[in-house]
């Protein structure tokens, strides 16, 4: 049941997108740990991670092998391990079902924070975009949405256990006995849909003055790491398309835009010190006569690289720049690389470390205040939130997937994207080089999406937002909350098994028998 709960998670996911058996996963946990040891439940929860890991993850090894994709696996189903033990131990408390959902919420943050950093990839919320629980990400982010599916699954565990239980003792009782946690569970996917309000008219130019987006996908020559041995021709790529949207924009085919957006890795050539690829983006710049947010790869500081969206103006040149905050551990950067060099050589391909930058991706362009977040930044609820608590009225992904060829990795990027639009409110141009890139509404609908390696531009108004959520207000508050509450849970178990135990079993006074008959007054 451990494996079935996993496998149903993955099936939640895109490219799947079951999003209905998430709910499986806290279901299955639910049932088989109740009323077992810690230890045992470390067991099952281990086995529902790796189920769900594993072939979640299986793009991570496409083009770097099987080693490094197992070994994050079986980390990340670690996490899951420690749920299981945590589970157990609060399975016998009254309203289990409740702290073993705010579990789920410590577990997902955990993972999201430790270790490098963190990897929120497989939280339970970025399944559900389709679904009824995503209108919940409006008033307490991802953490919100985790909970209401987890909270669903251990309330119809213990209906399911109730009902057997209740068939044992009593035929025909089971089912008087499950009706009140199952009637709950269906009372949370309810309140999504009762809290889901769509936006009247297009979605896209409701809530603001509008600005023209133009979202450039020009393609790579080939995929997998080998991609950026020609990074002169993805360069190229993006420049051409980039001209040719601006010969319709003067033949009046295309409205003209005012803002260009590349994704990350459109010029792996650094601009500041090549004059020709500095040449080219001026050239595209000025054809198009709007300024042009370029994904760029930057020589320094030192003998380290920078990942940076910088804004190239068509008269000035280059401008306002983000560098991103969170370099991808093994794949931007080698953390611990002497270690790393004992299990694979691989380590070395990645010759020179990115740096982090320090500043939030809010950047000022034409009067318009876009939140840029480069590639797997979208999967960290703070970096997506600080762009938009610095103002940010449209958000931005600058991202680069070709190294994962034609696996699930965009999907599963895209529904990252999808619920971000929703928690904030905001219209979510998602630019990619090799795709998917696409042009998401505030209600989480994809309007445009292009399909992988092949060009693409979209142009489309895009109203600038002022408003906030509640959950952009409340921010980390509600997942502080949940974990809080889960935490409590389990010490408030450790604690009361250490007083019995330190209090000793409980001796009854022994009844003495007679055998002699009572006799009045003896």
């Amino acid at each position: 049941m451990s494996v079935a709960g996993g496998l149903g998670l993955w099936l939640a996911f895109p490219p799947y997108g079951v999003w209905g058996l998430a709910v499986g996963g806290p279901l299955a946990l639910g049932i088989v740990v109740r009323g077992r040891s810690a230890g045992r439940g470390a067991v099952l929860g281990l086995l529902l991670g790796l189920a769900f890991m594993v072939p979640l993850l299986k793009w991570t090894g496409t083009f770097v092998g099987d080693f490094p994709w197992l070994a994050l696996s079986v980390l990340q189903a670690g996490f899951f391990a420690a749920l299981g033990a945590a589970t157990a131990l609060t399975s016998s408390l009254r309203w289990w079902p409740l702290w073993s959902a705010a579990l789920w919420v410590a577990m997902e943050a955990a993972r999201s924070r430790v270790p490098f950093g963190g990897f929120p990839w497989g939280r339970i919320a970025f399944s559900q975009a389709d679904g009824p629980f995503a209108s919940l990400a409006a008033y307490g982010g991802a953490a919100s949405v985790s909970f209401a599916v987890a909270l669903t699954g251990t309330l119809l565990a213990a209906g399911l256990a109730r009902a057997v239980l209740g068939k044992v003792r009593n035929r025909g009782a089971g089912l008087r006995a499950c009706a009140p946690p199952v009637a709950a569970a269906l009372l949370v996917p309810a309140v999504g849909v009762a809290l889901w309000l769509p936006l009247p008219g297009d979605s896209l130019t409701t809530g603001g003055r509008p600005a023209t987006f133009a979202v450039i996908q020009g393609d790579v020559p080939a995929a997998g790491l080998g991609f950026n041995e020609r990074r002169r021709a993805v360069l190229d790529n993006h420049v051409q398309q980039t001209l040719a949207l601006a010969a319709r924009v003067a033949a009046g085919a295309s409205p003209q835009p005012d803002l260009v957006i590349w994704p990350e890795n459109s010029s792996d050539i650094d601009p500041y010190q090549n004059a020709d690829a500095a040449a080219a983006i001026d050239t595209a710049a000025r054809a198009i006569a709007a300024p042009i947010l370029v994904g760029a790869v930057l020589d320094g500081p030192g003998e380290n690289l920078t990942n940076a969206g910088i804004v190239w103006d068509p008269q000035s040149g280059p401008g306002a720049r983000y560098a991103k905050r969170h370099p991808v551990p093994f794949g931007e950067y080698m953390p611990l690389r002497s270690f790393f060099r004992f299990f694979s050589d691989q380590v070395d391909l990645l010759r020179r470390d990115f740096l982090a930058g320090d500043q939030p991706g809010v950047l000022d362009i034409g009067g318009v205040r876009i939140g840029d977040v480069i590639c797997f930044e979208v999967a960290y609820d703070g970096l997506v939130s600080d762009v938009v608590d610095g103002g940010a009225s449209v958000l931005v992904v600058q991202t680069n997937n070709a190294t994962f060829g034609f696996t699930a990795e965009s999907e599963q990027q895209l529904a990252m994207s999808r619920l971000r639009a929703v928690e904030h409110g905001r219209t979510v141009l998602v630019a990619a080089t090799s795709g998917i890139s696409a042009v998401v509404a505030p209600d989480g609908t994809v309007v445009e999406r292009s399909e992988l390696f092949t060009p693409r531009v979209f142009v489309e108004p895009i109203a600038q937002r002022r408003d906030l959520t509640v959950a952009t207000r409340l921010g980390a508050v509600p997942e502080w909350v949940l974990t809080g509450v889960g935490i409590a849970a389990v010490l408030g178990t450790v604690v009361d098994r250490r007083r019995a135990l330190s209090a000793g079993p409980v001796r009854r006074p022994r009844r003495r028998t007679d055998p002699r008959p009572h006799v009045e007054g003896r």
